[in-house]
């Protein structure tokens, strides 16, 4: 799945889009490189997109990062701990690559980037 959203993002022009296949490698790349945002997963191996987004909302270098929350489950709880968390959005799976860009350009618009 990962590689599908880099490449729907490739496409959208996004075209310095990188992945990660966890948390743990996405914190450690976020932390060693510098991003403009970061689209993450709940469901990953070792760390999940909550842990994540706590992880990256209580760094000072990187609490500026808007986080858009994908799953493959709309369950109200999840969208609120989104929220609550400080996702600047959040995505269900499956979804397109209109979608997708629709969202990230809301995003970007929202925090001055788009």
């Amino acid at each position: 799945m990962r590689r599908i959203v880099r490449n729907l993002l490739k496409e959208s022009g996004y075209t310095e889009a990188d992945e990660a296949e966890d948390g743990v490698v996405a914190l450690h790349k976020l932390r060693n490189s510098k991003f403009d945002f970061v689209v993450t997963d709940i469901n990953m191996p070792n760390m999940n997109g909550f842990q994540l987004l706590t992880e990256i909302k209580s760094d000072e270098k990187l609490k500026h990062l808007p986080v858009l929350m994908v799953t493959a489950e709309a369950r109200k709880e999840d969208i609120v701990a989104a929220a609550q968390g400080g996702a600047a959005g959040y995505i269900v799976k499956p979804f397109t690559k209109a979608t997708l860009e629709e969202k990230v350009n809301l995003i970007l618009k929202k925090v001055g980037l788009g």
